[in-house]
């Protein structure tokens, strides 16, 4: 397996590897398959994300296959810029439980580490056990929970925000 930051180049593979975690994982990202699937030039606009030097994407590649997904969202204002953001989290689930997750993660927490971030934050979806363990064997710590974060297909999701002190 190869961690590495995507280019603008892998753009449609990203799309795809995100349209699958759409349909696998709905509830655990902020939006919906028709949200997604609705854009404008969606490969366009994600290769333009993929540019964007504030968020950066590690993609996981088995061979060619791109299989899991990490992105780190660099604050980009004055008194924020030591902070930044986990988004967009995903692994295949035919690639789960290998160690994949704590690989990328530990990655992408050097990535922040290199830009000189002190805080790293995510949110997760309460019921989501699994990556809130993973989370807090790197030593994420819950701040807060919003009841009713999310509302999908008339069902309320619950979601913990979690914060890592880099410094």
């Amino acid at each position: 397996m190869e961690l590495r930051l995507l280019h603008a180049k892998e753009a449609k593979a990203y799309w795809n590897l995100r349209l699958t975690a759409l349909k696998e994982s709905p509830e655990a990202f902020l939006l919906t398959l028709e949200e997604e699937l609705n854009r404008s030039s969606p490969i366009k606009a994600v290769s333009t994300q993929l540019k964007d030097p504030f968020r950066m994407t590690i993609g996981c590649f088995n061979s060619e296959e791109l299989i899991g997904t990490i992105t780190l969202q660099r604050e980009v204002y004055t008194k924020l810029k030591h902070k930044g953001n986990i988004l967009l989290f995903y692994i295949k689930k035919e690639y789960r439980n290998q160690g994949l997750g704590r690989k990328m993660l530990q990655s992408v927490i050097a990535l922040a580490k290199e830009h000189k971030l002190e805080q790293l934050i995510l949110s997760v979806v309460s019921t989501n056990k699994k990556a809130t363990n993973l989370y807090e064997s790197f030593g994420f710590k819950i701040f807060g929970k919003e009841l009713n974060a999310l509302k999908y297909k008339g069902a309320y999701l619950d979601e913990s925000h979690m914060i890592l002190y880099l410094k």
